[in-house]
């Protein structure tokens, strides 16, 4: 039988974690998928977990495939699902969303703040095209 103060500890920190904010940046999305391991704590330094051990919640919170969290190669995926990943997360700057996407696509770009999120997306979808059908 499970201890119900652990039971509800766990669905506790479950409900804050699946809340958390960083969940919802634009620029963890890279920090999320790229290293090979991420260690998640609780705002009290209690470990919780890492991306291996949470990727089912993970992938529940951000819709990001768990071959992806496990390091398969992004290029495996297609353009419009990477981008997906990017759709529910916010930045300070409109412009970020687009940016914070290049290390994704492994492309480079100059970053031009002030040219709204629009004219970024369309420049990142050029550079995508341009160096998808250079490899």
């Amino acid at each position: 039988m499970v201890d119900t103060d652990e039971g509800l500890c766990q669905l506790l920190w479950e409900s804050a974690f699946r809340k958390s904010r960083w969940f919802t940046r634009g620029w963890t999305l890279q920090e999320l998928i790229a290293p090979k391991s991420v260690e998640f704590f609780s705002k009290s330094w209690e470990p919780l977990g890492n991306k291996a051990s949470l990727i089912t919640i993970i992938h529940e919170i951000t819709q990001i495939p768990d071959e992806a969290l496990q390091g398969v190669q992004l290029s495996n995926f297609s353009i419009t699902e990477r981008m997906s990943w990017a759709e529910r997360r916010e930045t300070a700057r409109k412009e970020d969303q687009a940016y914070s996407l290049l290390g994704i696509f492994d492309v480079y770009m100059p970053l031009i703040y002030s040219e709204g999120k629009e004219h970024a997306f369309t420049r990142l979808r050029e550079v995508i095209n341009v160096d998808s059908k250079g490899k």
